[in-house]
């Protein structure tokens, strides 16, 4: 069995199919994108009880204990946190990653994945974990723009460089709060935070309702597309409610209300690009003149945008974009599984986050055992 992508989903379905027996090898580097593609001064949403191990034992909080931190004391979590638990994890479970990239998957009776090398693997499954990157999403009028002039928040992790800088960042919820708290403590001159809905609250959020949601996706076969549709859109809503119309309360302070301004109910309406600026007109009327326009407009599924699975992609059934899955997590083409983003559509909205780690693992583990035995 092969696994794509060493990031959390990738990490915790390696380190449960060792324990079955089942023959892994994992291709990636560990966490890329969380040591990539998110600033050092970010902090988690979520808490130490979120991790990555199917059985319970190697979790955030024994490692925190372990460093000799209670895990209580943790609030928010710092991102490094996280990777050191991270790394540790992979110590414990005994996980060698192969750090080598997959340029192209194929299937003809079997998996075959062509590394960057050259090399072919081939597999009688195969687990694809390509995170989030791939899905970075900018509105249309986005084209006009050059990469040096504008970029997504998952590739502006560095912001010493727009310190003075005046930046636009298009979108309202966790990101462009937070990258705009980070700009602010970078220097930059003036952050205008747009966004078409109202703006949103700061408070403190739990995510506890969604522990019942996520144990009940593992105690029954299929529970989520089960649900009418009233339900699911009942509890979609309040995943949205907590979790993209509330913000962190700790952002609050760090929001500098002299270089931060927050413009809800306003939409970017055209943009004309300098050869250092970009001029901005908004819905209110407003013209902006700004150094670095930033995307915070989330992630939108293509199976077709990640590199290894677009020859692969016709052959795969999607619906908006996202594969469509079983009940163990398994696309049209049997052996191929598909957790975190890519499952949200037939698995609920936790199951983009680390919270759907542990349970995604035991299904897909669950049906690999029986599968190959």
């Amino acid at each position: 069995m092969l696994v794509v992508g060493a990031g959390p989903y990738g990490l915790s379905v390696a380190a449960a199919a060792r324990a079955a027996g089942i023959e892994t090898e994992i291709l990636g580097r560990p966490m890329a994108f969380w040591r990539d593609h998110m600033p050092a001064g970010m902090f988690l949403r979520s808490g130490p009880d979120w991790h990555l191990d199917a059985d319970g034992e190697h979790t955030l909080e024994r490692y925190l204990r372990e460093q000799g931190i209670e895990p209580a004391d943790v609030d928010p979590i710092p991102i490094d946190v996280f990777l050191g638990y991270a790394d540790w994890f992979q110590a414990r479970k005994g996980l060698a990653v192969r750090e080598e990239y997959v340029e192209c998957l194929d299937h003809n009776g079997h998996f075959e994945a062509t590394l960057e090398s050259g090399e072919r693997i081939r597999a009688q499954a195969v687990v694809a974990a390509p995170g989030i990157r791939h899905f970075a999403h900018r509105p249309d009028w986005a084209a006009a723009l050059p990469d040096e002039l504008s970029t997504h928040t998952c590739d502006l992790v560095a912001f010493d460089a727009l310190a003075g800088a005046r930046v636009l960042i298009v979108g309202g919820r966790q990101s462009a709060y937070e990258w705009a708290a980070l700009l602010a403590e970078a220097g930059a001159e003036r952050i205008d935070v747009v966004h078409r809905h109202a703006e949103p609250r700061f408070d403190h959020v739990s995510w506890a309702f969604a522990d019942a949601h996520v144990e009940s996706t593992v105690a029954e076969r299929g529970w989520w597309r089960s649900l009418d549709d009233a339900e699911r859109e009942r509890i979609a809503r309040r995943f949205w409610e907590v979790g993209r119309l509330t913000l962190e309360h700790w952002l609050v302070p760090r929001l500098d209300s002299e270089r931060v301004r927050r413009r809800a109910h306003t939409d970017v309406v055209d943009v004309a690009p300098g050869t250092d600026t970009v001029r901005a007109v908004l819905s209110d009327g407003d013209e902006l003149t700004v150094d670095r326009v930033v995307f915070a407009c989330g992630y939108k599924a293509d199976l077709a945008r990640v590199p290894y699975l677009r020859a692969l992609a016709p052959e795969i059934e999607q619906r908006d974009g996202f594969p469509v899955l079983d009940e163990a997590f398994g696309s049209s083409l049997p052996g191929l599984y598909f957790p975190g983003f890519l499952a949200t559509r037939d698995f609920g909205p936790f199951f983009g986050f680390v919270r759907g780690v542990p349970a995604s693992t035991t299904l897909i583990v669950r049906d690999l055992r029986a599968r190959l035995g």
